[in-house]
């Protein structure tokens, strides 16, 4: 190194310009170093950082879980003891109705897409098909139904795919697909309700025309199936797939769809292996008269994917004469069953089971406009709602079938019951009197969940 206070020579010169450019590669070296450690620092919390998430979503979901379940100390005092039972039996009403709405299931997915970055993931395993209609001139008083979300949820029995031990038969034995289940689920945009509507797979509909379907491909033709005066509702799905499906739908009840979802046979079935089967409750043995002995005692029994598939195909239950009534009331049941199961501690906090869930759902569903995102956000809006919010009802009908084997919709009360929804108003508190044999599946009072009626611009 040189002293600056050196005389200035030709040399001196020369060494400064060399101490210089040293200085310069020294600084920039450390500029490079410092950057280094930087992009280091980045990784190391990026690597860390889905860990990091897991436990934090698994240490929330826990402290939900342990708060919902855990019960106070017992007081000495008798008064404070009652007091404790009617408070435990309120919080234990209202965690019913909160695992029962269709709604909780989206809680899972808000825990894995915290977690593990599944909206990517669980986006590309779902089988995005064309299915809604939102423009339909059928649907009534389309403004005011902005920021409702209703779900079209469709079962199908599609055996395309289904192997020998499956016990569900195969496409050549039972081609192409009909909708065994279609339900909806209503959350309005004021979010403090939920209601779900199921259709009987016989409802006699007046089927419009539709753009063929072939369930093997999950594909549309451009060849159309002609429009039917009269049909069974579950011919729509057979004929034209979800888009015929969400039409029949919309003419019947005037609402928008804007989510439609669709599962399969072995999908189903396969939810409930992933969390090591579902807890129902039977008064009775169900025997059916086409499948067989489904579940041989009464009482709360754990049944597996093959048997709950079953439970809730049965149509011809030894003592039920309902047929599709009694299907639909065990289906509501199932429903509610299997979404306590999935927000259990059982299966919340075991990531096996919980991926194996999501895993299942997101290959064996398919429909339209319905990712993580969606149910996030629906699952941020809805949290804390109590049970005296959800209700479970059937789309009113005579309750016996006609000359063709068909249910017949009650228009005027089916229209009530519709409007009610779609302007946000109170169900009717007093329900039809129910089929003969079954006193819960047709529509049953409503919760004074009322609400200012939607001006249709409000939404």
């Amino acid at each position: 190194m040189t002293d600056e206070l050196e005389a200035i020579d030709d040399a001196t010169i020369t060494k400064r310009k060399i101490d210089h450019t040293l200085a310069r590669f020294s600084a920039a070296h450390d500029e490079l170093e410092a950057e280094e450690a930087k992009k280091r620092e980045r990784r190391e919390r990026l690597a860390s950082r889905p860990a990091a998430l897991l436990e934090q979503t698994r240490t929330a979901l826990q402290r939900v879980v342990t708060t919902t379940d855990a019960e106070p100390a017992e007081e000495s005092s008798p008064q404070t003891r009652l007091q404790e039972k009617k408070e435990r039996k309120t919080r234990q009403t209202a965690k019913a109705g909160r695992i029962t709405a269709a709604v909780v299931a989206a809680l899972v997915f808000l825990s894995i897409g915290s977690a593990w970055g599944a909206q990517t993931w669980f986006d590309a395993k779902f089988n995005n098909v064309a299915s809604l209609d939102e423009d339909s001139a059928d649907i009534q008083d389309a403004a005011g139904q902005t920021g409702d979300e209703n779900f079209l949820m469709v079962g199908s029995d599609t055996r395309d795919g289904a192997a020998a031990e499956d016990g569900v038969g195969d496409a050549d034995g039972t081609p192409g697909a009909r909708s065994d289940t279609v339900m909806i689920a209503h959350v309005p945009a004021d979010r403090q309700r939920v209601v779900m509507v199921s259709f009987p797979r016989d409802l006699e509909i007046s089927r419009p025309e539709c753009k063929r379907w072939d369930p093997a491909t999950s594909s549309y033709s451009e060849e159309t199936s002609p429009a039917q005066k009269i049909a069974k509702l579950n011919t729509a799905y057979a004929v034209g797939g979800p888009q015929c499906v969400t039409k029949v739908i919309q003419q019947i009840t005037g609402m928008k769809m804007n989510h439609f979802v669709g599962i399969d046979f072995n999908g189903f079935k396969s939810m409930v292996d992933a969390v090591q089967g579902v807890t129902v409750y039977n008064e009775k043995p169900v025997d059916d008269g086409t499948l067989g002995m489904i579940i041989p005692q009464a009482g709360e029994v754990r049944i597996s994917g093959d048997q709950a598939l079953n439970y809730v195909r049965a149509r011809h239950v030894k003592g039920d004469p309902t047929s599709d009534y009694g299907r639909i009331k065990r289906q509501q049941a199932f429903l509610g069953a299997l979404l306590k199961t999935v927000m259990s501690k059982d299966v919340i906090l075991d990531t096996g089971k919980l991926s194996g869930f999501i895993d299942a759902f997101a290959k064996a569903t398919f429909g339209e406009n319905l990712g993580i995102k969606q149910m996030m956000t629906l699952a941020k809006s809805m949290r804390g709602m109590g049970s005296d919010k959800v209700k479970f009802l059937t789309v009113p009908t005579t309750g016996e079938a006609n000359s063709r084997g068909n249910e017949v919709l009650l228009q005027s009360k089916s229209k009530a019951v519709f409007e009610a929804l779609i302007n946000n108003t109170p169900l009717e508190e007093k329900a039809p009197a129910p089929p003969a044999g079954d006193t819960a599946s047709t529509p049953t009072s409503s919760a004074k969940s009322g609400g200012a009626k939607k001006s249709s611009s409000s939404g």
